[in-house]
């Protein structure tokens, strides 16, 4: 397991968490793991050409992190999130799951599958109006903003602004704390991410690489969430 400076394995029972904590994420398109391509998502394969049994994965990961961001790719592509493996992923690792929930009661199909934290993203989530009734329902909230080559598109023009910064603040005035700043295809903006941070818990998704760790300590990060490129190339060594 391939390990960092801040890299932290879940705390002892009773005691509190110190410092940025670095946790996984997982594609996961049909029950088959994925991992980031050039034009998207694509299953991630042995030098055998086989899939990764998720399960296996999942039993490489739990005893190091003490969470996993789970990227339901049905969820986010076709609307069709996978609860059963919510399900079952959920019994043996606390999970924060981004299923591309689009109104609130989704939201509360994740959690009542399993899932420790649903994340709702600006990209689908249709509007502030559907966050504060996602707010309602539960409090086991995730807030993500997510750029594309450095440029933030809400899905619902409701959400009245476009800067990170204006997004955060929505969120957190209707009461979710955690922000997760996932930029794609571009580098970390470690500026936004410390002025993020100022107004609460900032977490590092999207371009993020453990090689990084000891950014997140100068940003003031939560934590930052990785993907699993190394942790699977190291699976597959005989």
């Amino acid at each position: 397991m391939p390990g960092t400076p801040l890299a932290r394995r879940a705390p002892a029972r009773g005691t509190p968490p110190t410092g940025p904590i670095i946790a996984p994420s997982l594609l996961l398109r049909r029950g088959h793991v994925c991992l980031p391509g050039a034009e998207g998502p694509v299953v991630a394969r042995r030098g055998s050409g086989q899939g990764y049994d998720v399960f296996d994965v999942l039993d490489q990961l739990s005893p190091h992190y003490p969470f996993l961001y789970l990227v339901d790719l049905d969820g986010l592509e076709r609307n069709d999130p996978q609860l059963e493996y919510i399900q079952e992923l959920s019994r043996d690792m606390p999970l924060w799951v981004d299923s591309g929930v689009r109104q609130a009661d989704q939201a509360i199909d994740v959690i009542v599958a399993g899932a420790q934290k649903a994340v709702l993203s600006s990209a689908y989530l249709r509007g502030p109006k559907e966050l504060r009734r996602a707010w309602r329902l539960t409090t086991e909230l995730v807030f993500e903003i997510e750029t594309v080559q450095g440029r933030t598109e809400p899905v619902d023009e409701s959400w009245g602004s476009a800067d990170p910064a204006a997004l955060a603040r929505v969120a957190r005035e209707v009461g979710i704390g955690s922000v997760v700043l996932s930029a794609r295809g571009e580098e970390v903006d470690w500026t936004m991410v410390g002025a993020l941070a100022q107004g609460g818990p900032t977490w590092v998704d999207g371009s993020f690489s453990p090689r990084d760790a000891l950014q997140l300590a100068t940003a003031h990060a939560a934590g930052g969430i990785f993907h699993l490129d190394e942790v699977l190339a190291n699976m597959d060594k005989p």
